[in-house]
């Protein structure tokens, strides 16, 4: 059985709004000033970076396609790259590279020889995580294929997967440590099994864990493996707690602060619902009500997925 539309909907608001919330406090002071002038539209409404455009770029795709479509990802990526929404120079070479008609298998290893390690596939997970929520066989390899089209490096996939798989519980609203179970289960590499191992014992522990515990121990740079476990337990540690706890918590840290906000904020609204979302901040979200919809219309793609794909294999 699929999640309620409200779980939908609170996972990809909860990314946008944790991306918008977290983007002012993202980098170095140049990247800060740099978002002071273009973190707003002309309505004055917070703008959102890549971490939501490529989560759109996944979800439009799943829409179209019933299923995640490396080619199709790859072309909706290329299409949708604006400088102005922060994506990361290596990633916008990448994109640029398809653009003029480089097939993604090559363009993903064209500026990292064996693959980018950032964060960038993670970042987009929870839409794929979803996706497949009531599917979770089926969700590990599709994570990949979404991953894989920019991001072609083991620590970076296998991010995207722990990431993709925690809003899966999530939105299934399995318990806590059942959610920490799955994500040790999917990741055999060392810099994710010594984090996760560190968050259990905090969240176990209920320990009053500060933030430069977490920027020491699990990380808050551009970097799957120190980032993704860093959204999973701010995700779990504030899941009954206010949204904007975890967020100011989260911005203190520092770091890639959009990105693990986007991460973190997708796990907590998966878990939370649309409804427990701060309501004067995400009136002020860019896109809003597209979004909402968007959210909608992919619950509806899951509840009607059997029909869909026979229709495409008439």
């Amino acid at each position: 059985m699929i999640a309620p539309l409200d779980r939908f909907q609170g996972c990809l608001l909860g990314l946008a709004l944790g991306d918008a919330l977290g983007a002012p406090f993202e980098g170095g002071l140049p990247e800060r000033i740099l978002w002071r002038l273009i973190g707003r539209t002309k309505r004055g409404e917070m703008r959102w970076t890549d971490d939501t455009q490529m989560s759109v770029d996944v979800l439009e795709s799943l829409l179209a396609k019933g299923t995640v479509n490396p080619d199709d990802l790859a072309v909706r990526f290329a299409r949708s790259y604006r400088w102005s929404r922060g994506y990361g120079p290596a990633t916008a070479k990448l994109l640029r590279r398809i653009a003029r008609g480089a097939h993604w298998s090559d363009a993903n290893r064209s500026v990292y020889p064996t693959g980018s390690f950032g964060n960038g596939a993670a970042m987009r997970a929870p839409v794929v995580g979803l996706f497949h929520a009531d599917r979770s066989d089926d969700l590990p390899d599709a994570t990949r294929q979404s991953a894989i089209v920019t991001h072609a490096h083991e620590q970076a996939i296998e991010g995207a997967v722990l990431v993709a798989l925690a809003t899966a519980g999530a939105a299934r609203q399995d318990a806590s440590p059942a959610i920490l179970d799955r994500a040790e289960s999917c990741c055999s590499l060392e810099p994710f099994r010594t984090r996760l191992a560190r968050a259990r014992t905090w969240l176990e522990s209920r320990s009053d864990v500060t933030t430069g515990d977490v920027v020491r121990e699990l990380g808050h740079r551009v970097s799957a493996r120190e980032s993704c476990v860093t959204a999973l337990y701010l995700a779990l540690r504030f899941r009954d707690q206010p949204f904007l706890d975890m967020q100011r918590f989260m911005a203190a840290c520092g770091g890639d602060a959009d990105t693990i906000g986007a991460m973190a904020g997708a796990i907590w609204g998966a878990a939370n619902g649309a409804i427990k979302l701060p309501r004067e901040p995400l009136d002020r979200l860019e896109q809003r009500e597209r979004l909402a919809a968007l959210a909608a219309a992919l619950h509806e793609r899951c509840a009607n997925r059997d029909g869909f794909a026979a229709e495409l294999n008439a």
